[in-house]
């Protein structure tokens, strides 16, 4: 064969098989990783973590639209919506699904069972079992915890009523990280003298009527609200009675605080989102959930609303001098 022809085609064959890494190369380059995220519920605290979850992201090299993918989806409470949205994930095999507060994390953990699985903002995860360890969760699934510093919490709604002797804990009795900060509060309380009153909603169309039955007739003093994602959605309702009961309410989200409560010894909730979202990075980039530990918030943020405050005729305390306020 003519030494040109010979030449010729070995050219043509070194393109070819050039272009065919080429190829290869920039297929792989393509294969974007896809996150799924679960919320729970539109709601100010879930949206902040949202948010933090993005930005967690973004510091750790994950750039939304350009090298990751969100694969976003709002159950808006809906127990039908968690299931269908958590098979889509299941379905498209997104490489990590969320779960934004503790009802929608169950529903991803329960479906999702082959990819791993991050939890945001679930106050017990082992109680919800998420996880059979704090340390060493096991499985596909870990995460952050939005667990609150209630003793810290007591301490500051005593400083704000010295003579507290009556506190009202109303939380929704299916949600199992609202229940364990409500038995955890009542406990606390209880061993510091305070009588406490309980009450239970099963949804939001009961909290009118229950949060009426709780500030009637001076059965409580004070009222606190657990971190309860369906009193969060209905907040406005709860705050509307105990106004006009003039008793104060002490909840445990900073955003309820902006909405009508008096304080919180608060966790950042974009901050809990945040640290989710590095850990998100962390599980894309090769670390499997069974070996990392869930994460804690370390300390609170008091916040303060002044203006609820001085309707209540409550003096802000001067230890919490340096508290973040708003309602001024």
């Amino acid at each position: 064969m003519d030494k040109r022809i010979v030449g010729t085609l070995s050219v043509i064959a070194a393109v070819l098989i050039g272009a065919g890494i080429y190829s290869g190369v920039q297929t792989q380059k393509a294969k974007v990783p896809t996150v799924g995220v679960l919320q729970f519920m539109s709601h100010p605290a879930l949206d902040q973590i949202y948010s933090g979850i993005k930005e967690g992201l973004n510091d750790s090299g994950y750039k939304v639209g350009k090298n990751v993918k969100i694969d976003f989806q709002n159950a808006q409470a809906d127990q039908s919506n968690l299931k269908t949205m958590s098979t889509k994930f299941a379905n498209e095999k997104a490489d990590v699904s969320v779960g934004i507060a503790t009802p929608a994390a169950i529903a991803v953990a329960n479906t999702v069972t082959s990819k791993p699985v991050v939890f945001s903002a679930s106050t017990n995860p082992i109680g919800a079992k998420l996880v059979k360890s704090y340390s060493h969760p096991g499985g596909n699934v870990t995460g952050v915890s939005d667990q609150a510093p209630l003793a810290s919490q007591l301490k500051m709604m005593q400083a704000f009523m010295p003579n507290l002797k009556t506190l009202g804990i109303i939380y929704t009795s299916s949600d199992d990280s609202a229940t364990t900060e409500a038995k955890k509060m009542a406990t606390l309380a209880k061993a510091a003298g305070i009588e406490v009153k309980e009450y239970t909603i099963a949804s939001s169309n009961d909290l009118n009527q229950t949060s009426l039955q709780m500030v009637n007739n001076n059965n409580v003093q004070a009222v606190f609200v657990p971190t309860d994602n369906t009193i969060a959605g209905a907040f406005t309702t709860l705050i509307k009675n105990t106004d006009n009961a003039n008793v104060p309410v002490f909840p445990t989200v900073d955003t309820m605080v902006e909405q009508g409560g008096v304080a919180a010894e608060s966790i950042n909730q974009k901050e809990i989102g945040i640290k989710t979202g590095k850990m998100i990075a962390q599980v894309l980039k090769g670390k499997k959930p069974a070996d990392l530990p869930v994460q804690f918030m370390k300390s609170g943020n008091l916040i303060i609303n002044k203006a609820k405050a001085d309707k209540f005729g409550l003096t802000i305390p001067s230890a919490y001098s340096k508290a973040k306020i708003v309602g001024e």
